[in-house]
């Protein structure tokens, strides 16, 4: 589902106002594309939408109640919060007002959101579903307790998720004039938030509704808990923060991050040595920016006896206006393991002091934020190591070699992280170039390290001059030596270290499959001498279209001390293609298939003739991505040579 993005509060007034002059059952329909601020001007269309039917004045708009608008506004906020934090697709969204049949049903509010791409894939979400999630998916449960009834349509190509809420004529409260704002003064201060009552553990509501409401508590926090713990980033975490937040619980939010660089201490103050104002949220797009910047000169301090719990902290009257001169703010400490990383204030307007229920929701949603938030340092610590792990083990460019054009494509599954494929071209003296294309029995660090003593060994061999099997036999014994537990020693320090556990037992993270290779370029051609040592032979496709392996298996690298290899020698001439792979080319899976299998590769580059080194390699690619709507579950590596 996806949700809609911030257009200028005039033009949601402006089709509300078509829609309540047309007849009865009237709608405001908008159908635009995903953008991050979708919620608020999902709550702008909706609040809009209802306070021009209200001002036509008909008996059933005086049931068109600040409840009701609040109700909607929180539904239609779900909804779209939702869409944005998943799969981000263009939607359509319809607000209308409902005539029921007499004798039959009420009048009601109907709120629509149609995905036009249900079938797009979900975003940032690499797991499977578990079994028994339910087929409407997160975030609706919230929509079920509010609404009369709600419900999923399926047409072909879309997907409406709609919910009715009844309007009761016979209201007691006055016609909502303005929606868009929050009365003031001493009626303002008694007032009873809606979302408070449905979301808190002990809301003002009936006892026999006691129940009901838990269950609204219980799912906010669950639903939190999920989509915080999703997130790797820092920032992200704060903006979900506030999301979930505004307007469920507060008018406007503020998450302060501390930098951790700066240490675990804090001033006598109570004030981080690094503070940054990471996210500002409110319901009015519009004082964002003068909040943020309140804020900002005045950071909230809390000190080491405030603990976890809420502490109020002065209402910023002068960023927010007129309209919310008086209200309730509260801080809120976010430690997790004993450190504190930031503070969370919220805000509502009009309120002398928040309901107890809500300040004890918001201070177990403040754990999970700084749990999301200490889990997303981690992630993003272990991210910097592999980051530069990754730098050292790849060249930093491709070595150009006369006479050939070469194409690379290197996706570690871990994207960012370090890989158990490698690749290596570059220059070995007198008129020679040499190629490698490997991969560790292994992944993580432990690979890292087999990777990092592996190419600079290769390199060395090479110029030193030792021929193509004379190479991989060296190389084998080296595997097979104490350079190996050195190896092993230094992986299993970066896997502990990294936060990954401890390092499998066994030699397998010293097995390395391997196809090395030799060019001298010469006139008319390049004539090539090639091993392959446990490795997906190369395929050689010829000008004449034909497509033939170009090397004989022979035995993985590190398992048997006593083997001895061979190479082959042959010319590329003008227009042949050498297309070498790791097993995540050939081993890609979809069902019970692979993509190599009945010579799926061959195939997949004879359509490639005529086309040079890199759209081979990006063709490739694409077809191997193709091949199965599940991403790839291995690394990926690809070297393409070609003779001009």
């Amino acid at each position: 589902m996806g949700a809609i993005p911030m257009q200028r509060e005039t033009a949601f007034r402006a089709a509300g106002q078509a829609a309540a002059r047309s007849a009865p059952p009237s709608a405001v329909r908008t159908s635009l594309p995903g953008n991050p601020l979708a919620p608020a001007a999902a709550r702008k269309f909706v609040r809009a939408a209802l306070a021009d039917r209200a001002e036509l004045g008909t008996p059933a708009a005086t049931g068109l109640t600040d409840r009701l608008a609040d109700d909607a506004v929180l539904l239609v906020s779900e909804l779209a919060t939702n869409a944005v934090v998943h799969a981000g697709t263009a939607v359509e969204i319809l607000c209308r007002f409902d005539p029921g049949v007499p004798g039959e049903s009420t009048d009601a509010v109907v709120i629509e959101v149609s995905d036009h791409h249900p079938a797009r894939a979900v975003r940032n979400e690499p797991r499977n579903p578990q079994p028994g999630t339910p087929e409407y998916g997160r975030g609706l449960q919230l929509v079920a307790m509010l609404s009369e009834a709600w419900g999923i349509t399926y047409r072909s190509g879309t997907k409406t998720v709609w919910a009715r809420l009844p309007v009761d004529i016979d209201a007691d409260a006055p016609a909502a004039q303005d929606l868009d704002t929050h009365a003031g003064g001493q009626e303002a201060a008694q007032r009873e938030l809606s979302a408070a009552e449905i979301l808190a553990p002990l809301p003002r509501r009936a006892p026999h509704d006691t129940d009901w409401i838990n269950r609204g508590a219980l799912t906010f926090l669950a639903e939190a808990s999920d989509l915080l713990a999703g997130q790797f980033d820092e920032n992200l975490v704060a903006a979900l923060a506030g999301q979930l937040l505004v307007p469920r619980l507060a008018d406007w939010c503020a998450v302060w991050l501390d930098d951790e660089a700066e240490g675990a201490g804090r001033a006598l103050d109570g004030r981080a040595p690094g503070t940054r104002l990471a996210r500002v949220w409110h319901t009015s797009e519009q004082r964002i920016e003068e909040l943020r910047r309140l804020l900002e000169k005045d950071p909230p301090w809390l000190t080491e006896a405030a603990g976890s719990g809420a502490v109020s902290v002065p209402w910023p009257g002068e960023a927010l206006g007129a309209g919310e001169s008086a209200g309730a703010a509260l801080a809120y400490r976010l430690v997790a393991g004993g450190r504190q990383l930031g503070t969370l204030v919220i805000g509502r307007a009009g309120l002398v002091r928040f309901p107890d229920e809500a300040t004890g929701l918001v201070e177990d949603f403040s754990r999970r934020v700084a749990l999301a938030i200490c889990a997303a340092r981690r992630y993003q610590r272990q991210a910097t190591i592999s980051k530069v792990l990754q730098r050292g083990l790849l060249p930093g460019a491709l070595a150009e070699i006369p006479g050939v054009e070469s194409g690379i494509v290197y996706e570690p599954r871990e994207q960012g992280g370090p890989g158990g494929d490698f690749y290596d071209v570059f220059p070995a003296g007198q008129g020679r170039w040499c190629f490698a294309l490997g991969d560790v029995q292994g992944k993580g660090p432990e690979a890292a390290v087999v990777i990092g003593l592996v190419r600079p060994w290769l390199r060395l061999l090479a110029r030193e001059g030792y021929h193509v099997a004379e190479v991989l036999d060296r190389l084998n014994q080296l595997l097979l030596d104490d350079a190996t537990e050195a190896a092993d020693a230094a992986a299993a320090v970066l896997a502990v270290a990294g936060g990954q556990g401890d390092p499998l037992d066994g030699p397998t993270s010293r097995f390395l499959s391997l196809l090395y290779g030799e060019l001298v370029p010469y006139e008319g051609g390049v004539r090539c001498t090639v091993a392959c040592a446990g490795h997906p032979l190369p395929l050689l496709l010829g000008a004449d279209g034909v497509v033939r392996p170009a090397a004989t298996p022979q035995m993985l690298l590190g398992v048997v001390d006593d083997e001895t290899y061979i190479s082959e020698t042959f010319d590329l001439k003008a227009d042949d293609t050498l297309l070498c792979v790791t097993d995540g080319v050939t081993e890609r899976r979809s069902g019970r298939h692979l993509f190599d299998d009945g010579d799926g590769l061959a195939k997949a580059l004879a359509g490639c003739a005529g086309l040079d080194a890199g759209l081979v390699a990006e063709r490739i690619r694409r077809l191997v991505h193709e091949y199965s709507t599940q991403p790839p579950d291995d690394d990926l590596a690809l070297l393409v040579l070609k003779a001009k």
